[in-house]
């Protein structure tokens, strides 16, 4: 294997850009037409709200946690701005919705940050808890009615696209302006993890907590503060969701968190913290989407996605650590015999 194929198969971001590449070269010669630039936008389209999330929940992973609750505060979060405007009767700029659901996602990313920072509850048992907890109160308290009469401002904003063009079927395509949400998120999320002291700490904590702690850092804090920054993003997803849809489904949404997780993960961040990247975990996110949208397009069975997605997944985690080794091998053979 050549130099700089190893090192490319060395690192996840690598394995999930060639398999993208060959996937879509598959599917390029089975469908001529998937190679073209309404494929491309109907792709974006249908992963805007799994890459919102996903942007979250890779903050999470890289600090040594994991959020399975993402989709249900996303839930929450657009049904319960959705009530609430509609309730007050107040026209409000499309940016207010957005602004609120994020604040309601923050509050609830709150809870979940002090009983895991603050408390030292498991990521894991606390955000399963609050998952249900969520979804339950949402259901119980908020409604399970679906809310088909939206604001004209949400209305106004979902018919205002980007592009628009016409597919080999003769259908409209269009990326729309939530578009532009997913990119305001992943910028943000870019210049907070990579430019600056907080997105430092998130790495160090995910490394090691108690080197993280002997360097002055103030774990507990942080975690509160990343657990925030998660649940307000997982409300602008909701917000998103329902710019899409056109509607506020209580039942959509939840269920999704899986997807969410293996995007993430496909896309480089380990389970055991300390790693994760905005363009590997975007990559990710078109891999999970492309894979979604394409074999359901094709008529295959939606279990054979989940086949197909967690081979993605066991390859593309396990194929660096096992190239890593080999290199590790070749270096200590290499070492004794020149000693």
């Amino acid at each position: 294997m050549s130099k700089p194929l190893s090192r490319i198969l060395a690192t996840p971001q690598g394995v999930v850009l060639i398999t993208v590449l060959v996937f879509a070269l598959v599917l390029g010669i089975i469908n001529p037409a998937f190679f073209s630039v309404a494929t491309l936008i109907d792709l974006l389209r249908n992963s805007l709200v799994t890459g919102i999330f996903a942007l979250g929940v890779m903050m999470v992973l890289a600090s040594g946690g994991i959020d399975v609750s993402c989709t249900a505060i996303g839930a929450f979060a657009m049904y319960a701005t959705m009530k609430i405007v509609l309730g007050v009767d107040v026209d409000l700029p499309i940016f207010a919705f957005f602004a609120l659901s994020a604040l309601i996602g923050a509050m609830l990313g709150l809870f979940n940050g002090l009983l895991i920072g603050m408390l030292g509850l498991p990521t894991l048992i606390v955000t399963l808890g609050t998952l249900s907890l969520y979804r339950g109160v949402l259901l119980t308290f908020l409604g399970t009615t679906y809310i088909t009469t939206v604001p004209r401002e949400i209305i106004a904003f979902s018919r205002k696209v980007l592009v628009r063009m016409e597919n080999a079927a003769g259908q409209m395509v269009s990326l729309p302006y939530s578009f532009l949400v997913l990119v305001g998120v992943a910028a943000v999320v870019a210049i907070l993890i990579n430019l600056t002291l907080f997105g430092r700490k998130i790495y160090a904590i995910g490394g090691s907590e108690e080197a993280a702690e002997r360097i002055g850092i103030k774990v507990r804090h942080v975690k509160v503060m990343i657990y925030v920054l998660a649940g307000a993003i997982a409300g602008l997803a909701g917000m998103t969701h329902v710019t899409l849809s056109r509607m506020a489904n209580p039942f959509d949404l939840v269920g999704m968190e899986l997807n969410v997780i293996a995007a993430v993960v496909l896309g480089g961040a380990r389970i055991t913290g300390g790693y994760g990247t905005v363009t590997g975990t975007l990559l990710g996110v078109f891999v999970i989407t492309m894979i979604n949208t394409t074999l359901l397009m094709a008529g295959v069975p939606s279990y054979w996605q989940k086949v197909v997605i967690g081979g993605l997944i066991i390859v593309g985690t396990g194929l660096p650590i096992v190239i890593e080794r080999l290199s590790r091998h070749r270096e200590r053979i290499s070492r004794s015999l020149s000693a």
